[in-house]
């Protein structure tokens, strides 16, 4: 369609406006109709925005409505319709449209009205509509409040919305071509904007207390205002003399100056001495052509260097979604007398305006009265202005109300909220990341403020700065905002400019960070820890038990009155009952027990009518065997029958189970709900750095170091820094052993103008070095360059690759690694039951593999990775439970017989379910047992556990054998997850404070904490109960004092289960409420019982160290030191101290009976006498790794005797349990 062709409709009405003769217009007696109408053609206009795009063709704003506002401004009326018209026709194109297209038609119709909006932002460039809308607004703003009416107020709303529209039209880049300092369009509509004291009206309206409403209007009208304006070249004009306003200039001028005159150099040094038409030919050797010949070149050695097989060669083409994401416009300067009536925008905005502005719309944010996303010009005025007042001259109480931990608070909010959706929304992921480096800017020019009030000379700015910074590097979020950000940067959805703004800003809060923790001995920080527990499943539901037979005589005698009058037509019977679904999978067999089932359920709720309903209809359904009567059965039939269906005793349908979900990696997991555990911690900056050395981070630098000749030089040095830390601060400098990092170091130390960047040079020889030194010893750092690296690859260039064992340099896997031996076996295991039909192959590999501990799970990932399975699908895991609802009779006689034969065992349930010959559900069988009669309550069914004596007599503990549910939690289930929080959750109540605990309380568990590798918290928690009790022996006063860890090992020790159920044993009280972070040695307990407690937790059993500290310590001790007899290091948190012991009697008399018999019975050898203790790690070594159980039992020179036994048939009573 030719939109020069306007509607004759258009036409007419847009005629009747009036006609300009010269300067002047003349209006027709129907312009205000005309207006009107045209507002109406624009309310109903088509997807396509047709009425606007003739609008716009016949150039009706510029020939039309600007003569007819500038003048006849006196009439009221004609201007509010004439500004309601340009608001509409000047709406930007985005909300026309509501996105960009993506079709070409569509495209196409949304640049067309793109460009008659670029060409309406002309036509405002004048002083004249200005004046106009200036006048009108002044004298609309001085109306009070009571004078002030709605059309006037709506008549203020539309001039600040005309101006924003005409100054949010982008430019025209085909038409502005010009170099910086030109009057563009935007500096012209600025410069009218300027001459009409329009600005000054802005000003006023920021700053009055009774306009609030329209604080957003003038924010988003100053943030288009400074849209293409840079703060900190804005806040340096004028200062000094006008050269130094092009220093920047100039230094990229001598750049490219230096650049040319290496080429020409090069170029004259390449020049041959004479003229030769023949350059010559020449076979480069040792480098292959496409067969196997060298390669021959055809031009003068000259031109040797610029050789490359890419020559000839067509680029590969990116694939759009592959693109990198372009960069914003790109900043612009404005004529000279523009960026200074700027400036003085910006001081008086900051005087009197910027505190007051930025309260009204923070309030307005967090009240939610705002538009969608309006707090990006909250962001952007954050950013702008305070790097302005920054640059201009600091001033902190001129953007007092932005530097808070308040506004910190709210941009990390904001820029986790625009994080969050940039990964969820991958259609708008660009927009997001637009957002996201609005708030980043912010956040760092937030940093930049807080350290330049460090500089500040007053002593109140700087305990200021003090304070938020303490606030926000104690917070864990704002530390890990920075990796994040890393990790998940996309450079297609991420510009390079946000890549450069995140590395300064990295840099600049480590730098902060850095100073703040150099200046103290100390720094606890706020530290959250994800802990997934599992929910346990729901129970399954318990039938009621069977009403008594005179419960159902008397039921049947109250039903028989409804009976009898249903049987006689007087109560009518529904219609929709149905007893056979002919689409269901359940067999016809079963269909029939459930009609049953149906009928005296319907008949034991008193709905007598449904159930007669259900038996005729299951007559007819079932006519064979007169299960439910015959065809002819009459009411006295029926009747019985109902009667004996009542009394019945039919099986009941035990609730179904729920399914095991199929997944290919958790198999049988159940449901974990997670939950943020908040501790505090000792704060070490190397550690925190350590975190940044991974591979998304270097990537991410050298990305951001390819342009390193585009970078400003504070971007490259911050780079560079980064890079530095990595490799020097942590000794990590193979992480930066990559090939594409030293390609682009060929590139800087080849570049002629590499004078200009010496710290990244200084960088490029310092990596170099280190890796050619490294390569002397390792010949395989040069296929290491082809890969990106972390922290254990690292330590393997390094230390060799067979550095990193078991204990060393990583944590120990939980998994054991599979032998060549053990491959073999599983492999012929897995050929020798893999065609056996009806029987699990997994199951069978389980019960023949030689190697005890391995897992379904194990095996089958195993069985994938070998390539013997394709996936973890092959294997599916056996449903549980059966659809069966019927017994025979001859299943009824089996399990009779099962029942008889193990009804004295340990686990009557359990072995009648392996040796069923039909598999059926655990609620099934205990269903028919009870139905059978063979028990007459649940708890008969439960297995019998064994319970330990806690006896101190001179005999061996007795063991007696108690019925306890399967689902309780006992002493020897502790290493079972589920139990274990199950225990949390019943010891979550509070303690009493006068509680004591028993002598020899927690003995046990502390012996299996010491096994597991648990030996030096329990030599720091044994230290803090000696030294608790010589307090409160000294004092005479007791208070309750918290265990602070300070030590990682500690730490995670304090977070673990089973030793928080050894503090409760020793009495010991947990965080009461949020307040509270750390356990309590409570005020109750006296220095007798700590000392206990202390024995209690030192290891009694057979250790190598044979320190006499691991040998009980006697109650009522004469010998107990005193508090200044204790030695400094005593309770202290170091993994190398020394452990110091006790002056006590005798080893022979202070040793316990109970442990004498422990340690002595069927033991066939060995010595008690304690061995020389082992040397301990000095302060400067890392404590060694903690054996495992078997390095345990090769070292004791005792084997454990019944002790070891007990272990062993625990852990056989928790495999049968789980099988």
């Amino acid at each position: 369609m030719d939109w020069y062709m306007m509607n004759c409709e258009l036409l007419a009405t847009c005629s009747a406006l009036g006609y300009l003769e010269g300067d002047v217009y003349h209006r027709e007696p129907d312009c205000l109709e005309s207006v009107k109408d045209l507002i109406r053609y624009l309310r109903h206009e088509d997807e396509s925005r047709d009425v606007r795009q003739q609008l716009g063709a016949a150039q009706i704003l510029q020939n039309d409505l600007l003569p007819i506002l500038v003048q006849y401004p006196q009439d009221k009326v004609l201007f509010d319709a004439i500004v309601r018209l340009m608001v509409n026709l000047t709406q930007p194109a985005l909300l026309c449209f509501g996105k960009v297209p993506v079709d070409a038609a569509s495209r196409h119709h949304f640049l067309q009205v793109l460009s008659y909006l670029q060409a309406y932002k002309e036509a405002f460039a004048s002083e004249k509509v200005f004046v106009v809308l200036s006048e009108k607004l002044y004298d609309l703003l001085q109306l009070d409040w009571e004078q002030r009416q709605e059309e006037d107020t709506l008549l203020i709303e539309r001039i600040l919305l005309l101006l924003r529209n005409v100054l949010h039209v982008p430019p025209d880049p085909t038409e502005e071509q010009g170099v910086d300092g030109d009057a563009s369009v935007h500096d012209r509509v600025l410069w009218a904007l300027h001459i009409s004291g329009m600005d000054d009206l802005l000003k006023f309206l920021a700053s009055a207390q009774v306009e609030q409403q329209w604080a957003l209007h003038v924010l988003e009208i100053i943030s288009l205002m400074f849209r293409d304006q840079n703060p900190e070249e804005l806040a340096a004009l004028g200062q000094g003399p006008a050269g130094a306003e092009h220093g920047e200039d100039t230094r990229e001028l001598e750049t490219l100056r230096q650049r040319e005159l290496a080429e020409k150099r090069a170029r004259a040094l390449q020049r041959p001495s004479r003229h030769s038409r023949f350059g010559g030919s020449y076979v480069l050797q040792g480098l292959k052509s496409i067969g196997d010949r060298d390669v021959v070149f055809h031009k003068g050695l000259h031109n040797l260097k610029s050789y490359s097989h890419d020559l000839g060669k067509e680029p590969q083409r990116v694939p759009r979604r592959r693109q990198a994401a372009p960069e914003s416009e790109p900043s612009r300067r404005s004529a000279r007398n523009v960026r200074l009536f700027l400036r003085h925008f910006c001081q008086d905005f900051l005087e009197g305006c910027y505190n007051r502005l930025m309260l009204l719309v923070k309030d307005q944010l967090v009240r939610e009265k705002a538009q969608q996303h309006d707090e990006t010009y909250y962001l952007w005025a954050t950013a702008f202005f305070m790097a302005f007042n920054r640059r201009r001259g600091f001033r902190p109480e001129l953007v007092s109300e932005t530097v808070s931990v308040r506004a910190f608070h709210f941009i990390e909010q904001n820029l986790t909220k625009y994080y969050e959706m940039a990964l969820m929304d991958k259609k708008e992921a660009t927009t997001w990341a637009r957002r996201m480096h609005l708030a980043l800017k912010a956040y760092q020019e937030l940093l930049r403020t807080v350290q330049e009030m460090d500089r500040c000379p007053e002593q109140a700015v700087r305990d200021s700065s003090q304070v938020i910074k303490s606030n926000i590097f104690y917070l864990m979020e704002y530390r890990e905002l920075f990796l994040t950000l890393f990790r998940k940067f996309d450079e297609t959805k991420q510009p390079r400019s946000f890549l450069r703004d995140l590395v300064e800003t990295a840099h600049l809060f480590l730098r902060m960070l850095e100073r703040f923790c150099r200046g103290r001995a100390s720094l606890v920080v706020q530290s959250k820890r994800v802990r997934r527990k599992k929910k346990p499943r729901a129970p399954t539901a318990v039938a009621p038990p069977p009403p008594s037979t005179a419960e159902l005589e008397e039921l049947w005698a109250g039903l028989a009155p409804q009976l009898q009058a249903c049987l006689e037509g007087e109560v009518p019977l529904p219609e929709d009952v149905v007893p056979f679904d002919a689409a269901s999978e359940t067999p016809v067999e079963e269909q029939r027990a459930e009609a049953l089932l149906r009928i005296q359920g319907c008949l034991r709720r008193s709905q007598v009518p449904q159930a007669l309903r259900l038996l005729r209809s299951a007559r007819d359904v079932w006519p064979e065997g007169d299960v439910f009567g015959a065809a002819d059965a009459g009411p006295p039939e029926e009747t019985r029958l109902l009667r004996e269906i009542l009394v019945a005793p039919l099986p009941q349908n035990a609730p179904p189970e729920p399914e095991e979900p199929e997944d290919e990696e958790e198999e049988d997991e159940e449901e974990e709900e997670q939950t943020v555990q908040v501790s505090e911690k000792e704060f070490n900056f190397l550690d925190y750095l350590k975190r940044f050395a991974c591979a998304p981070v270097v990537r991410a630098l050298v990305l951001l170091l390819r342009g390193y000749a585009r970078n400003s030089p504070r971007t490259n040095h911050c780079a560079a820094r980064l890079l530095h830390r990595l490799a020097r601060d942590l000794r990590m400098e193979p992480l930066l052993f990559q090939l594409s990092l030293f390609a682009l170091f060929h590139r800087l130390l080849s570049d002629p103008a590499a004078g200009a960047h010496q710290e990244l040079v200084a960088l490029a020889k310092f990596i170099l070095g280190k890796f050619f030194a490294l390569a002397a010893t390792n010949k395989k750092a040069f296929v290491e360059l082809l890969f990106w690296k972390n922290p254990t690859a690292v330590c393997e260039m390094t230390k060799g690759y067979s550095s990193l064992q078991e204990g060393e340099g990583a944590p120990r896997s939980r998994v054991p690694p599979w032998t060549p031996q053990e491959e073999q076996e599983l492999r012929e295991l897995y050929w020798k039951y893999k065609e056996v039909e009806g029987e699990d192959v997994i199951a069978a590999i389980l019960a023949h593999l030689p190697a005890p501990g391995r897992t379904r799970r194990q095996v089958v990932k195993q069985l994938v990775r070998m390539g013997l399975a394709s996936s973890a699908r092959d294997f599916p895991r056996e449903r549980k439970g059966t659809r069966i609802v019927l017994w025979t009779q001859e299943q009824e006689e089996e399990l009779t017989r099962l029942f008889e034969e193990f009804q004295g065992s340990d686990d009557v349930l359990g072995n009648i379910l392996k040796h069923l010959t039909a598999r059926r559900s655990r609620a099934r069988v205990v269903e028919k047992l009870l139905g059978l009669g063979l028990v007459s309550e649940r708890k008969e069914l439960y297995k019998k556990r064994r319970r330990k004596s806690h006896g101190h007599g001179p005999g061996t503990a007795a063991a007696g054998v108690q019925a306890v549910p399967a689902q309780d939690s006992s002493a020897e289930d502790e290493d079972s997850e589920e139990e274990e929080d199950e225990e949390d959750e019943m010891e979550e109540g509070p303690m009493e404070e006068n509680w004591a605990p028993e002598e020899g309380a927690g003995q046990g568990l502390a012996q299996r904490l010491h096994q597991e590798g648990l030996a030096g918290p329990l030599r720091w928690l044994e230290n803090c109960l000696r030294r608790a009790a010589g307090d409160r022996e000294e004092d005479g006063v007791s208070h309750p004092v918290p265990l602070v860890p300070l030590a990682e090992e500690n730490e995670d020790a304090m977070e673990d289960r089973r030793f928080q159920s050894l503090l409760r044993q020793l009495g010991l009280r947990p965080p009461a409420s949020e307040q509270e972070s750390f356990w309590r040695i409570p005020a109750a307990l006296t220095p007798q019982q700590l000392r206990r407690a202390a024995a209690s937790v030192a290891h009694h059993g057979p250790d190598p160290s044979g320190s006499p500290r691991d040998l009980p310590e006697p109650p009522q001790c004469p010998q107990d030191p005193g508090p200044e007899e204790l030695p400094a290091e005593l309770g202290s948190d170091s993994e190398s101290e020394e452990p110091v012991p006790v002056p006590v009697p005798s080893p022979v008399q202070s040793g316990t009976k109970r442990r004498w018999e422990l340690d002595s019975e069927d033991e066939d050898g060995g010595s008690s006498a304690p061995s020389p203790l082992p040397p301990l790690p000095g302060p400067g070594l890392a404590p060694a790794a903690p054996c495992s159980e078997e390095d345990e039992e090769d070292e004791d020179p005792q084997p454990r005797g019944r002790r070891k036994r007990i272990r062993c048939l625990e852990e056989d009573e928790e495999e049968e349990e789980e099988s």
